[in-house]
């Protein structure tokens, strides 16, 4: 299988002895504590889970900057987005370096207690420092850009300093079916047998031109294996939630995919709407599942017109050879050709116009869905669509 990123071995920062968790639990209570961001609880989640491994803690200020600027720590680590701890300078006041303390879930009732931190450094970034990262992050500065606004929305103050992470939040009881650490889908890929893996991300429902894609990929890759991995953390307000996304692309892939090909699983962190630089964060933690390839589509992990169609591809091209041994699979747009009757890479059918393809706006999907009417098979399967129309149609009654 694939080395993790990083290292020889994957070490996800989750204190998996029960024993040692309840005791560090007991201990935490004691501590000082601050609630984190939701930013900061993914982070915690996804260095507990094996995710962003080899990261040991939270970034001192020196490497995000480092990181922000040419996507390696200062040590030399190749890592394309600051993993941070941001809080404001008022909630700092009873925090020392030296300090050992816990980091309560923003995300559930009561704040229960999901890591502990031994804080390094208290540091405070300039607001040309904060400008400087979010332009190179972000590719904007632009507050209406989701990723953006909840970036800068958490403090200036970043807490950096090694983790130890006792609870993953409300993913394990909220998704018991599809939540999977890195360490589990390892071990899964171990069990099933498959030795070339392929890894499809997605925030969306999948229609008929995503599940085509995969099928191209693992075709066109001799891939035995295809990983479905969806984010099931915090989304821009209209996006789908994750149980309706989970129930369509499980009625998907019970249908229209060979038994023992798809392994379907989540996982916890919040989107960060980034373009290009989170393709590259994407291709990390897929390298530590234990994905060989990477699917990356047309404006891959975008929002809004900030990013070009193809800038999460062409990233790629500009890192360097040994920074990454995951394979990226480059797609196109994919739609279903009239012409030939099944879909296609539009890139891949240059003798065709924009009306040989059943192409629908999102606008104009969401429309039909919440008016009862499902869109053409050509797009949809209509059993993936009948659950989207439930959905839609829920939220009018």
């Amino acid at each position: 299988m694939i080395k993790p990123h990083g290292s020889d071995e994957l070490n996800p920062l989750f204190v998996y002895d029960p024993a040692e968790n309840e005791k560090l639990k007991r201990e935490a209570s004691e501590l000082g504590n601050i609630v984190v961001s939701s930013a900061t609880a993914a982070n915690a989640v996804m260095m507990g889970g094996g995710y962003f491994n080899p990261l040991t803690g939270y970034m001192n200020k020196a490497d995000a900057l480092s990181v922000a600027r040419d996507m390696h720590t200062t040590s030399g680590l190749f890592w394309p987005t600051p993993v941070l701890n941001l809080i404001d300078s008022a909630g700092a006041h009873h925090i020392r370096e030296g300090d050992t303390i816990a980091l309560r879930d923003p995300n559930m009732e009561d704040h229960p207690i999901m890591a502990v931190m031994d804080v390094e450094a208290i540091e405070e970034f300039s607001d040309a420092e904060m400008e400087e990262m979010t332009r190179h992050v972000y590719g904007t500065t632009d507050t209406e850009h989701p990723g953006v606004a909840e970036f800068n929305g958490q403090g200036k103050t970043a807490l950096s300093g090694p983790v130890k992470v006792l609870d993953l939040s409300y993913f394990q009881h909220e998704f018991p079916d599809t939540f999977r650490t890195a360490v589990e889908i390892r071990n899964e890929i171990t069990e099933r047998g498959w030795k070339n893996v392929v890894a499809f991300q997605t925030r969306n429902p999948m229609h008929r031109a995503h599940e085509e894609l995969c099928h191209m990929a693992m075709d066109r890759l001799g891939a035995d294996g295809l990983v479905i991995h969806m984010l099931l953390g915090k989304l821009k307000p209209g996006d789908i939630p994750a149980p309706v996304r989970d129930s369509s692309i499980r009625k998907m892939v019970e249908l229209y995919f060979p038994p023992n090909s798809v392994m379907i699983s989540g996982y916890g962190f919040d989107m960060l709407y980034a373009g290009p630089r989170e393709a590259v964060l994407h291709a990390v933690f897929r390298q530590n599942m234990g994905a060989n390839h990477l699917i990356v589509g047309r404006d891959h992990a975008g929002v809004g017109d900030y990013y070009s169609d193809f800038g999460a591809q062409e990233i790629f091209d500009t890192i360097p050879d040994d920074a990454l041994e995951i394979e990226i699979f480059k797609a196109d747009h994919t739609a279903y050709s009239k012409k030939l009757d099944k879909v296609v890479m539009m890139r891949e059918a240059p003798d065709h116009t924009k009306e040989d393809f059943v192409l629908l706006s999102g606008t104009r999907v969401r429309e039909m869905l919440g008016n009862g009417e499902a869109p053409p098979p050509e797009f949809s399967r209509p059993e993936v669509a009948q659950i989207l129309m439930d959905y839609y149609q829920g939220l009018d009654g």
